[in-house]
């Protein structure tokens, strides 16, 4: 246990049995205990393999390359459709995770040696999302905004492609593309 972790377990309200079982069980798997994105994180040879975390309707494993794992259970979960690589394995009561022990060590054990073949989620490309409509005319029509959106790096071209791709109405769309085209012009992300 490190202790630095500490805090994350004892201020949680809602899950604490459950992500004290959790933690048990992960660390009887023979990884290392670490603080990572303010969320217990495990590794092997300072390689991510599982975290734990708590939402407001469940408490998971998330596996980082749990898209590489066999998934024989039917247990992992992919969290949105533009995850490409990390798996969840989630639970809204602590019999589900005593229940499941043996099926949790065994995807761990699955994680550490996915992570010590070196084995790699094949990601896919930038351009290989659907940039939508209105955007995608936008760039046709103002050359420096497309200029400006290419220099961009990868993660934040997806951010943008996925940010403007939400909305189910055309105009929600237009208007976010709207709203933002001077931020990529001046060669920001979304969040920047």
């Amino acid at each position: 246990m490190n202790p630095k972790v500490d805090f994350y377990f004892n201020k949680a309200q809602k899950w604490l049995e459950e992500i004290a079982r959790l933690r048990m069980i992960v660390l009887d798997c023979g990884l290392t205990e670490e603080l990572k994105w303010g969320c217990p994180c495990y590794t092997v040879q300072k390689n991510n393999i599982v975290l734990i975390h708590v939402f407001k309707e469940y408490c998971a494993l998330l596996f980082f390359k749990g898209a590489l794992l066999h998934n024989n259970h039917g247990l992992l979960i992919q969290q949105t459709e533009n995850v490409q690589a990390a798996r969840q394995i989630r639970f809204t009561n602590i019999m589900e995770i005593v229940e499941q022990e043996p099926i949790l060590k065994a995807c761990i054990f699955e994680a550490i040696e996915v992570e010590k073949a070196g084995l790699k989620v094949e990601l896919k490309k930038t351009s290989e999302f659907a940039i939508p409509a209105e955007f995608k005319n936008k760039l046709d029509h103002i050359p420096a905004l497309k200029i400006a959106f290419e220099a961009l790096t990868p993660g934040r071209q997806r951010a943008y492609i996925f940010y403007f791709s939400a909305p189910k109405q055309s105009k929600t769309r237009e208007a976010r593309v709207e709203k933002y085209m001077q931020q990529i012009l001046n060669g920001k992300g979304l969040d920047d």
